[in-house]
């Protein structure tokens, strides 16, 4: 939500710890999910994350002394992001991880840029097609149809479980340029912004979980250690402090740089998900991520041909900040 950048490059020091920890935080988050969903409804465990997160980034604002935003029209947008970025994508990574693994999850996270791109280009017209960028998005499709085991699909709930996680990035594909076109512009600090977006998901998930569901949502003193413990660091961490410290990184390297996070969140969803769930990955899900993960770099520039003497590279299409898995 900020493009703030320092003019003098950093030390590597001075990032890369807090990288790899945004890395860790946000890729834990599909193991999160994993627990939280056996004793709380999707729909349910969502509505904690956005409250605990509101909870932690308003004790920030009050802190830093800074208000919530007033404009009516930035607050009919951020209503539009907390329910395309916050409420729909992780209510349907819950109802995903009742039906796959953890680590499976994390790695369709990973095909966020590549929807970010078309969109861009069809919808909000703030980009360009080019044939490196169509060619990253061919190799990413193709990824995702590795990582789908499209050879081998019989449907079921697994299939059901993939197109869930699927349609949770998709969500995220979509609030990414909408935040860059409507909001990304406004003078409101990105911590202001992003509490009165979760302000937005807790409202919207409030007024309709009850509804879906048909029940109550739990007390917390029911709940046992292991999902009350989830929620809160899905809320407390991944959805408060880990975008606290994604500031810090934006405004120390750019939000270009920033986004590289996403390379390495798939590798510690897979990690936390075989070492602590002890779930196991068939062998071409994580060559399948590979194929995604090399298609996003060539749709974004990371990867690209010699540029001839005397040619600047294009610059490459990079998200505002990464998605919040």
């Amino acid at each position: 939500m900020s493009t703030l950048t320092t003019p003098d490059k950093p030390p590597v020091r001075a990032w890369l710890p807090t990288m790899l920890t945004l890395a860790a935080i946000w890729g834990c988050s599909f193991l999160f999910i994993s627990v939280g969903v056996r004793e709380l409804h999707p729909m349910y465990l969502a509505l904690g994350r956005v409250v605990a997160g509101s909870a932690v980034l308003l004790v920030f604002l009050a802190f830093k002394r800074e208000p919530l935003p007033r404009d009516p029209r930035l607050w009919a947008h951020t209503f539009v992001i907390g329910a395309i970025g916050s409420a729909l994508p992780w209510t349907l990574f819950g109802y995903g991880e009742q039906r796959v693994p953890s680590l499976l999850a994390g790695i369709w996270n990973g095909i966020t840029p590549l929807i970010v791109l078309p969109v861009a280009v069809l919808v909000f017209r703030t980009e360009k097609f080019t044939a490196q960028r169509v060619a990253g998005l061919l190799i990413g499709f193709l990824g995702m149809l590795v990582v789908l085991g499209a050879w081998n699909l019989d449907g079921g709930a697994d299939l059901t479980g993939q197109l869930l996680c699927m349609a949770a990035a998709v969500c995220y594909g979509l609030a990414v340029p909408y935040q860059k076109r409507f909001v990304a512009g406004s003078t409101v600090s990105g911590t202001a912004l992003s509490a009165s977006l979760l302000l937005c998901a807790t409202i919207q998930l409030a007024v309709v979980a009850p509804i879906v569901t048909g029940a109550a949502p739990p007390m917390p003193w029911t709940l046992s250690p292991e999902v009350l413990g989830s929620v809160l660091a899905l809320g407390g961490l991944g959805s408060g402090i880990a975008f606290v410290l994604s500031m810090r990184n934006i405004r120390l390297i750019g939000a270009s740089m920033s986004s590289m996070v996403t390379y390495l969140m798939p590798i510690f969803a897979i990690a936390v998900g075989v070492l602590i769930l002890d779930e196991h990955l068939t062998w071409y899900q994580p060559v399948g991520a590979l194929v995604v993960l090399t298609g996003v770099a060539v749709s974004q520039g990371v990867v690209r041909r010699p540029v001839r003497s005397g040619r600047k590279p294009k610059k490459p299409l990079q998200p505002e900040v990464a998605p919040v898995p």
